[in-house]
């Protein structure tokens, strides 16, 4: 695999990481893998056989696909359904509130 695919999956696991506010320890446990794994895969530095992959996708609550590719499937879409149908009515407003005012940053260009 080539250097540039490399970095750019690691850029994924890193803000993926980053997001969940997991050190790189705490995601190599969740994973079942080492920390010099994490630190390399994020660095671009190691190639992650598949089941590595599988297992840091789970642990980052994202499908390998995204993890690959960058792009959203239908599992992660999945796994985003599950979240969301365990809120409360409440949360579940909250969170619509919430969309609605980050869709409308995205269309205005406050956020990219």
């Amino acid at each position: 695999m080539g250097t540039d695919f490399l970095a750019e999956m690691g850029k994924r696991i890193l803000e993926r990481r980053k997001d969940l506010r997991l050190s790189q320890e705490e995601l190599a446990e969740k994973a079942e893998i080492s920390k010099q794994t994490v630190s390399r895969a994020e660095n671009g530095l190691r190639e992650l056989g598949a089941g590595n992959v599988a297992m840091m996708a789970s642990a980052l609550g994202v499908s390998a696909d995204y993890l690959l590719t960058g792009k959203y499937t239908a599992a992660d879409v999945q796994l985003l359904n599950q979240k969301v149908s365990g809120l409360t009515p409440n949360q579940h407003r909250h969170l619509e509130r919430f969309i609605n005012v980050y869709i409308e940053m995205c269309e205005d260009g406050t956020v990219k």
